[in-house]
């Protein structure tokens, strides 16, 4: 990289999942946020049908609510390109790439895998971490493998269905009922009744072939962002107080009354050190790098029942990950140049290592 100009970063926003609206409101936050004088921002818009489009193209959409479908695919990123994209406005360089895509194709290690196969530094969590934090019975399953509490979860598939007498029986009520691959509670219902359950099945089924039925676990919801590599830091963590029945899509972005935030959050000292070391623990297990945001509840008898981690998590300006940072006295702007770094970091120390006898 010549160092003589600024770092170019590739900002990859919107994308294919039920959560391409958010991804807009958080890649416009930190294009705005970046600090100027050490990095220079290409965004690249992924519209509904996958089509990347080219950054003159996707600056001018960064102000929309959504991308809208092209018929030309104006983004050609080539194995082992080290971040040379081809487009219908030229070539040009890329010298890390800053994903802003939350969910399936983009937080899930697909993108992630083609980055590798370009040779290009990307933020955040590699293929393998984008992938179990992506699915929440992977995650769930190597989590109880560490001795990390969760709640308890029955997996149903189309194949293998699972009745409400059963989910009653071992779970009790009331139920979550969730996707296994998606975030942002896209698709996520409370089950209080038998009459709720199949039409909660039934949603659930639209956005993933598998889905998760969980116990309902009474506690505030805590969470905790965590940042690094080998050796990842936690913030101080927040607390999300829900106005609703649960922390809803529309509650997370839409409804400023549907949850409110406190940071930091109202707990013991001694409490706030065990948030913090079972985030770190849980981002280790689920081989996390570069961020995270792990969501727990805060049992009435002390425990710490971690729900998911967001290996991308928002960065809206409502958003907790960036928020939880700048309470614990990092700056949203340094916070993005910390990611970055981090990245660069690594790619360096993978770049380092034997690719044949």
């Amino acid at each position: 990289m010549d160092m003589k100009r600024k770092i170019r970063v590739g900002i990859l926003f919107g994308g294919k999942s039920a959560e391409h609206e958010v991804s807009i409101r958080s890649a416009r936050n930190v294009a705005e946020a970046i600090d100027k004088e050490k990095y220079e921002v290409r965004l690249i818009g992924i519209d509904k049908k996958g089509h990347w489009l080219a950054p003159q193209k996707s600056a001018a959409l960064i102000g929309a609510t959504s991308i809208p479908t092209s018929d030309v695919k104006s983004i050609v990123l080539a194995p082992e390109s080290d971040g040379d994209i081809t487009s219908s406005e030229g070539e040009e360089k890329i010298d890390v790439v800053f994903p802003i895509l939350h969910g399936p194709f983009g937080e899930d290690g697909t993108v992630q895998g083609l980055l590798r196969i370009a040779n290009v530094p990307f933020v955040g969590a590699g293929v393998l971490g984008s992938a179990i934090g992506m699915d929440k019975d992977v995650m769930k399953r190597l989590l109880r493998d560490a001795g990390i509490s969760i709640a308890k979860f029955i997996v149903a598939t189309e194949s293998a269905p699972v009745s409400f007498k059963q989910a009653h029986s071992e779970l009790g009520l009331p139920l979550f009922i969730k996707p296994a691959n998606l975030g942002s509670s896209v698709g996520v219902s409370k089950v209080t009744t038998e009459e709720e359950y199949a039409p909660a099945i039934r949603k659930a089924f639209q956005f993933d072939t598998k889905i998760l039925i969980e116990e309902y676990i009474e506690g505030r919801e805590i969470e905790c962002s965590v940042l690094g590599n080998e050796n990842p830091i936690a913030s101080i963590p927040g607390e999300v107080i829900v106005h609703d029945e649960f922390y809803s899509y529309d509650a997370k972005y839409i409804d400023e009354r549907g949850a409110s935030l406190r940071i930091p959050a109202d707990i013991p000292p001694e409490t706030t050190r065990l948030v913090q070391e079972t985030a770190i623990k849980t981002y280790q297990a689920l081989a996390c790098e570069g961020m995270g945001r792990v969501d727990s509840f805060l049992t009435l008898d002390g425990r710490v029942v971690v729900n998911e981690i967001n290996t991308i998590p928002g960065f809206t300006n409502i958003s907790m990950y960036p928020k939880m940072w700048e309470a614990s006295g990092i700056s949203y702007t340094d916070l993005i140049d910390r990611l970055i770094t981090l990245a660069l970091e690594r790619f360096e120390k993978q770049s380092r290592l034997k690719t044949a006898r």
